[in-house]
Parts: structure tokens; C-alpha cells; sequence
């Protein structure tokens, strides 16, 4: 009996907070969708965190996509070319690169980078008083602090997908041009890739990385503004969103693997 009171009350607390997860989701698409939210402070807010998530994350999705072009697309180029399988290279590749890398990296990157940035900025927002002085200034904390946290991380993610896709499948053609010799067979990578793709891929893409950014975005913001009035609840509430945002992370791209591709 202990351990069923257990399980349930485990099993109460995860389908509250999923539903609290996904109250928050809706009402921060329903602001995103109101021109009057948008106030300059908002945009600013907007435009600063897609600087820091997005553009400054570039060099480092860049480094990462380089080595993921040398360790699989060139050998995927190098060894199924060796054995006459060149017709497999792009399948491969976008099934590698595009349907799983890219998207479960670029997640990764940006909750680590910037999902625990998010959630260490809010918290200390909240221990030092500053949330109650934005909502007595007549300030709107959701939309100030929420909404553009939210939507720029999943546009962030979305973007430095395109980037990791882009730069490793170019390293992996340049590199294999020149391993081969500079064969035509080796210039055909991007023509194998683009007649690989199809358009549920493009939804698959977009599912993997735009859910999971804004739902990254919105669980570091919860475990930020969930702090209590102690400054060693600030690690705590980064452990707890990022943690959150990993399980996220993974129940999703397995729920749209299995609705993509099944």
C-alpha cells in the first residue's frame, strides 16, 4: 500500500506539472500572437536573447557540426562508396544528421548554454525582489520576462539545427571531394541528400526542435521564478530545469518519431 500511495502521488505530482507546462505553453502562444504584447521593452528582450542563444552559439553548433562531418559524412561518403553502395549516402546521412544529430545537439547545446543561463538569471531576479518592483511598476512579468525567453529559444534551436545540418554536410562534401580525389562521385552528396529528403522530414525537423526550445525556454523560466527568498535556491532551480528540460527533450523527439515515422 505505501509503495501504491507512492507511485500515485508521484504519478499526481508529474500530471500537474505537465499540465502547468502546458498552460504556460498556451498562454505564451496566445500572447506571441497579440501585437499590443510586443512593447519596445519586449522586443529589446526578444532580440537580446536571440543575440545570446542564437548568433553567439553559432561558433561553437559550427566547431561541433565540423567534427560530426568528419566522423560520419566523410566515412559514410568513403566507406559505402568503397563497397559500390554510393545509392545509400544520402538516406544515411539524412537520417544521421538531419532526423537525429542536429535536432538532439542543438537541444542540447542550448540547454546547457542558455537554458541554465535563463533559469540562474530569473532566480536571482527573484530572490533580489526585482520581479515584485517590474509587477509594482505596472510591468506585465509574463509578457516581459516569459514570452520573448520562450519563443527565441525554440527559434534558436530551429535555426542552429539548419546551421549544424548545413556546415556538417559541407565538411563531409569538401572533405570527400578531396579524399576522392576529386571524383564526380564525391561532388553528388548534396543531390543524394536533397532526393533523400522528404517532406515529413521537414515536418520532423521542425517538431524536434521548435517544440522542444520553447518548452527548454519555458521550463527554465517556471524553475527560475519558482525559487524561494534563499540564494542557495538558485543552483537547485537550475538543476531542476535543466534536468526538466532533457526529459523533455526526450519524450519528445520519441513522441514525433513514433507520429512521423510509424
Amino acid at each position: 500500500m505505501n509503495f501504491l500511495a507512492h507511485f500515485g502521488e508521484l504519478a499526481i505530482r508529474r500530471f500537474v506539472a505537465i499540465r502547468h507546462l502546458a498552460a504556460v505553453s498556451v498562454a505564451v502562444l496566445r500572447a506571441a500572437i497579440h501585437p499590443r504584447q510586443w512593447s519596445p521593452s519586449v522586443r529589446t528582450v526578444f532580440a537580446r536573447q536571440i543575440l545570446f542563444t542564437g548568433v553567439e552559439a553559432v561558433p561553437f553548433v559550427s566547431l561541433m557540426a565540423v567534427t560530426i562531418g568528419i566522423l560520419v559524412v566523410l566515412q559514410a561518403q568513403v566507406w559505402l562508396n568503397r563497397f559500390g553502395q554510393s545509392n545509400l549516402v544520402g538516406p544515411i546521412l539524412v537520417f544521421i544528421i538531419l532526423r537525429a544529430a542536429g535536432p538532439l545537439l542543438t537541444n542540447f547545446v542550448v540547454i546547457g548554454r542558455s537554458g541554465s543561463a535563463i533559469t540562474t538569471e530569473l532566480a536571482n531576479m527573484k530572490v533580489s525582489g526585482e520581479i515584485d518592483l517590474l509587477d509594482a511598476q505596472g510591468i506585465d512579468p509574463f509578457v516581459y520576462l516569459v514570452v520573448p525567453r520562450a519563443l527565441s529559444t525554440a527559434l534558436c534551436v530551429f535555426c542552429l539545427a539548419i546551421v549544424f545540418t548545413f556546415v556538417s554536410l559541407l565538411t563531409g562534401y569538401v572533405l570527400g571531394f578531396f579524399v576522392g580525389g576529386g571524383s564526380p562521385g564525391s561532388g553528388a552528396l548534396f543531390a543524394d541528400v536533397l532526393r533523400a529528403i522528404h517532406p515529413v522530414d521537414v515536418f520532423n525537423l521542425m517538431a524536434m526542435t521548435l517544440v522542444p526550445g520553447l518548452m527548454t525556454g519555458i521550463i527554465c523560466v517556471i524553475s527560475g521564478l519558482s525559487v524561494g527568498s534563499s540564494v542557495t535556491d538558485v543552483p537547485q532551480a537550475v538543476s531542476r530545469g535543466v534536468m526538466g528540460s532533457v526529459a523533455a527533450l526526450f519524450v519528445t523527439l520519441a513522441i514525433v518519431s513514433l507520429l512521423t515515422y510509424f
